[in-house]
């Protein structure tokens, strides 16, 4: 696939902070950015060329955005199906493409395309009903963890199941929709891995990095963090099967259950720059926007070592109130994302804070 020179024009799907970080990114690579968001005024559009207001679905809009855009790509997984599609089918050049946005948007789907590459998995149980849901516990053991098959992020759309008189009230929970049942991980930590993969076929991975929760949402996120050689051998191998696997061009972001001695397992995959993976703004030369759209529109692969430690902070609802006094710290970045209001555990902001790499 030919590189696109600067003064090409990238069209993304969604407005929100992801959108609006790989705008900024592209706009420092000499690139135009056009997005595509149903929200007028999007954090996105106000920092772009210009936004098309409408439906993600609409036939006008895609084939407007397929017309004027060089390249196509998305800052969420669950982009309808049919307008990656539509733009392809109009000659767009779509990435990630069909096959990784299917895998991700179907838990059932996405673990099945993961152990079959060989990234192992948690075991599973198809649910459609209360009666699938004891099944599974009888299998998978209790406590284990409902999820729907398509949707949710942050915690929402899933509830652990304790036992099987629980299960009505589970399946209640998630809206009766189909789901899977997840069996527990016995992990030490969690752990993520960003890596990214030309239309060549040429891979960049990033190193590990931690992630501590609350309520369901990512915290912080410590990078790169010390792990054991095999930890991160076998790390990378699953990155680079994925990738493979989907015949992937773009950012990935998989989050992985670290078991101790070298031993992971896969808990999910985002096809798309992820949370986890905005440390590398403040901690590598070439952070994972950058390295999207290098890859979405055929440019080489950038770096991916590390000049810094970072520490990551989520900054949730009121916390973007403490801007005034983040902004005066010698040893952090501030990253707004331009949202109002600040809604109780909305996504507002991150802050980055950079120590010293340590030498190992």
């Amino acid at each position: 696939m030919d590189a696109l020179p600067p003064g090409s024009t990238l069209g993304i799907l969604g407005g929100g902070q992801l959108g609006r970080m790989l705008s900024q990114a592209a706009s420092r690579l000499g690139f135009d950015v056009v997005i595509l968001d149903p929200e007028d005024n999007s954090p996105a559009g106000r920092v772009s060329r210009g936004q098309i207001v409408a439906p993600y679905d609409d036939p006008n809009a895609l084939d407007v955005m397929g017309k004027v855009c060089g390249a196509v790509t998305f800052e969420f997984e669950n982009v309808p199906a049919a307008s990656v599609d539509r733009l392809r089918a109009g000659g767009a050049r779509v990435a990630p493409g069909p096959v990784a946005l299917a895998a991700s948007q179907d838990r059932v789907e996405e673990k099945t395309f993961l152990n079959g590459v060989g990234a192992t998995t948690v075991d599973f149980h198809v649910v459609d009903g209360v009666e699938d849901i004891i099944a599974g516990l009888e299998r998978l053991g209790a406590p284990a963890l409902l999820k729907t098959r398509r949707e949710g992020y942050d915690g929402k759309g899933q509830v652990w199941v304790k036992s099987a008189r629980g299960a009505a009230a589970a399946w209640e929970a998630v809206g009766g929709r189909p789901s899977i049942l997840e069996a527990r991980a016995p992990f030490v930590r969690e752990l993520s891995i960003i890596a990214a993969r030309g239309w060549d076929g040429s891979t960049a991975v990033y190193p590990l990095g931690e992630n501590r929760h609350a309520g369901g949402v990512l915290r912080t996120t410590v990078a790169p963090t010390r792990v054991e050689a095999k930890t991160e051998k076998a790390a990378k191998r699953i990155a680079r099967a994925v990738l493979d696997g989907l015949d992937y061009v773009g950012v990935i972001g998989i989050e992985l259950f670290d078991l101790g001695e070298g031993r992971l397992l896969v808990n999910e995959i985002a096809p798309r720059v992820h949370n986890t993976g905005h440390w590398t703004q403040d901690g590598c030369v070439c952070d994972q926007f950058e390295q999207h759209v290098r890859a979405v529109m055929g440019w080489p692969l950038g770096p991916t070592t590390p000049h810094a430690e970072v520490e990551m902070t989520n900054l949730l609802g009121d916390e973007v109130d403490k801007w005034a006094s983040l902004s005066t710290r010698g040893d952090m970045r501030l990253h707004l994302y331009g949202k109002a209001p600040a809604r109780p555990g909305r996504k507002m902001g991150h802050v980055n804070r950079v120590r010293p790499l340590q030498q190992t």
